[in-house]
């Protein structure tokens, strides 16, 4: 199936790298206009182009640079929250930095650019609003994730409660709770720890599938959840996890 998203205008944060640079794709290969933004400049011109997609560099953590972003941008019919960062550690290892930071990439961010584009969607007729959640704390407990899933967990409530503030006003919002997926931030986190090798082994055995996602699989959902083929659905968490959540 192809064109699946042709005609509209779809924006993606956190597009330069992982599961974000994989949705911006899916997106804009389904017939969307795609702007993909994130802090790294460098990584960003590798999409830029591509079937269409247009790049901004744009620091989620910048209110601001966010609603200057939003003004200059206008309505768009799909925004993807996917911006977001995991703190590898229990609450013994978690400082007041570390868990401000899981909430400010993880959580913060979402609501300030959806404050930002929310309006504008609504003026235009309705849209979909994607959010970036985790099977880890909507779902399930792992070790050495407090700060994450509580900030995922965060998300999930967030989605229902704006689904159901605006689903008359022909708003969607849903989350999609990824188990393991393959990307450059789980390499980065996986070549922190002391045997790297192991470690690998170790996320690989917690996925009953027994492998990890990819990045471009999980992307699949995301053209899914913000399409027509998912007009009837708002306020879910949908998992995509390998039955990590069984």
């Amino acid at each position: 199936m192809a064109d699946r998203l042709k005609g509209k205008l779809a924006l993606v944060t956190a597009a330069a790298a992982g599961m974000g640079r994989a949705a911006a794709l899916a997106f804009a290969r389904e017939g969307a206009q795609v702007i993909a933004t994130d802090i790294n400049a460098g990584l960003l011109k590798e999409i830029e182009g591509k079937d269409g997609i247009r790049t901004t560099v744009l620091d989620m953590l910048d209110e601001k640079a966010v609603n200057a972003f939003a003004e200059k941008t206008g309505a768009v019919n799909i925004l993807f929250n996917c911006a977001g960062w995991v703190h590898q550690g229990s609450l013994l290892d978690c400082t007041l930095a570390d868990w401000d930071r899981s909430f400010n990439l993880n959580v913060r961010s979402m609501f300030v650019m959806t404050k930002a584009m929310l309006p504008r969607m609504i003026d235009k007729g309705g849209g979909v609003i994607l959010n970036m959640a985790s099977v880890l704390g909507t779902e399930k407990a792992a070790p050495n994730r407090l700060a994450y899933a509580a900030s995922k967990a965060a998300v999930a409530g967030f989605t229902r409660a704006l689904a159901i503030d605006h689903v008359k006003q022909g708003i969607r919002v849903n989350c999609v709770c990824p188990g393991t997926v393959d990307t450059p931030s789980l390499g980065d986190r996986i070549n922190a720890f002391a045997d790297p090798a192991q470690a690998r082994k170790d996320f690989i055995a917690r996925q009953p599938m027994g492998r990890l996602a990819t990045a471009e699989e999980i992307a699949e959902t995301f053209v899914y959840l913000v399409s027509e083929e998912s007009s009837f659905m708002t306020g879910q968490a949908v998992f995509v996890d390998g039955g990590m959540s069984l």
